[in-house]
Parts: C-alpha cells; sequence; structure tokens
C-alpha cells in the first residue's frame, strides 16, 4: 500500500491572497517593531522629500525607518540580504507588502538619513526598553531598564540613563557601521547594480530553464553512460590481461 502525503502543489494559485500576518504568530517582534515607528516624528526625513516633486513617488519613509531597523536588530546589514528577506521572508513581507525596495533603493535611504536614522534608533530603542522589552532582536536592552524606586534618587538615576543613552548611541553606531562596511564591500564584489545572486538570462524564464534543466539530465544521463561503458572495457581489459598472463 503506497503511502499517503500531505496534498503539495507549488504551481498552485490562490484564489484569495493570504495576508503575510497569517502565517506569523501575533507576538513577532515585527509586529512591536511597526507600532512603535509608527509613534515616532519622522518630520526630519520626510521634509527632504517635500522639496522635491520631480520622478517616481518614493517608498513610504516610516516603512523603511522600520525595514533598516528590524533588519540591523536581528543581524542582517547588507542591503542585498534585505531585499532577499522582504522576497522570502514572512516578517519582512509583513513590513513591505508587495513592494519590495531593491537594495540600492535601502542602501540610499540609509546613506541620505544617517544622522535621523541614528537618532531615531535610539529612540525606538529606549521606547522599546521602556515598555519592557529586555532584548530586541540581537541588541540588549537589559543595560536601560530603571527600577521603579529609582525616581526616590533622582540625580542618580538621570546619570544613570545618560550614560545608558550614550551605550545605546555607540550601539546604534555600530550597527550602522556595520551596514556601511556590508555595502561596501558587496558592491566592489558584485557591482553596484548587480545583487550577486541573479540567474543567467537564459536560465530566467521558466520555459527556458525547463529546456536547459531537461538538456543538463540529458547530458549528465550520457556522460554516466559512457563512464559505465568507459568502466566495463577497463575491467574487460584487465581481466583479458590475467588471461593472457596465466596462460604463459
Amino acid at each position: 500500500m503506497s503511502k499517503t502525503y500531505r496534498a503539495w502543489n507549488p504551481d498552485q494559485d490562490w484564489l484569495l491572497p493570504p495576508s503575510p500576518r497569517d502565517w506569523l504568530p501575533d507576538g513577532d517582534l515585527v509586529y512591536f517593531m511597526l507600532d512603535v515607528v509608527r509613534t515616532l516624528d519622522l518630520s526630519a526625513i520626510t521634509r527632504k522629500y517635500e522639496k522635491e516633486n520631480r520622478g517616481f513617488p518614493p517608498y513610504h519613509p516610516r516603512m523603511m525607518v522600520t525595514l533598516l531597523l528590524y533588519s540591523y536588530c536581528v543581524g542582517v546589514y547588507s542591503s542585498r540580504r534585505i531585499q532577499k528577506r522582504c522576497e522570502r521572508d514572512v516578517a519582512y513581507r509583513v513590513i513591505v507588502g508587495e513592494d519590495v525596495p531593491n537594495f540600492r533603493t535601502i542602501s540610499d535611504f540609509r546613506k541620505l538619513h544617517l544622522p535621523e536614522l541614528q537618532g531615531l534608533f535610539v529612540e525606538v530603542l529606549k521606547l522599546c526598553a521602556q515598555a519592557g522589552l529586555a532584548k530586541v532582536g540581537l541588541v540588549s536592552l537589559d543595560g536601560t531598564k530603571v527600577k521603579a524606586n529609582a525616581s526616590r534618587h533622582k540625580a542618580m538615576s538621570y546619570e544613570y540613563m545618560q550614560k545608558e543613552e550614550q551605550r545605546l548611541q555607540k550601539e546604534i553606531a555600530e550597527l550602522l557601521a556595520k551596514a556601511k562596511s556590508a555595502d561596501e564591500a558587496e558592491d566592489a564584489l558584485h557591482g553596484p547594480d548587480k545583487r550577486g545572486d541573479e540567474l543567467p538570462e537564459e536560465l530566467a524564464r521558466r520555459e527556458n530553464r525547463l529546456a536547459r534543466i531537461q538538456e543538463a539530465k540529458e547530458a549528465l544521463e550520457t556522460r554516466a553512460l559512457e563512464a559505465a561503458r568507459a568502466e566495463e572495457a577497463h575491467r574487460d581489459a584487465e581481466d583479458e590481461q590475467r588471461r593472457a598472463g596465466g596462460g604463459q
């Protein structure tokens, strides 16, 4: 009796497209990030775009800030890797939806708004700590949690909080530096306009791809058959030599 498997058809279209939120637990960090970033004042970023009316509408700054902050906090610094996550990772899909930004757009947004991002990221981490989070992805917030009775020592707690803010600023600076370094290294490796994982043009279209896969399969089968025949001929030659040697 044959084994029964769960139904699987990767070519099946959805009658109604599912929401990425259906595939992600309610308590995921990305939802908290989205809610925190919604509270931020992004006027320092948006006013740069309001001066320019030419070209296509830019990606929403709130989406881009969430995308970068979430990525850096979970250890994804490369703009190319962020774009790939946006295409393949459910949490990233919750952030960007179907409008995935190109890696160059992601990198340029970081460069253009670097001073503003530094301050906004620190503000987000402080809000997360105050709300009770001990960590945001890989970033520890333990040191930012001030005990309730610290209000009795306001001078000391103020000094303590200043030190913790400096620590967060240093941490954010390091994350942004890692992002800059990753993008520069990959630009040098792949060029400024290539992601590095593109399929060759002749394999990008499914019709061509299936034909090339079939050609490759047949070539491998032919090679395996030729190797088997060569091995058989080699064994026959060895047997012939042994027989000839035994007869002398």
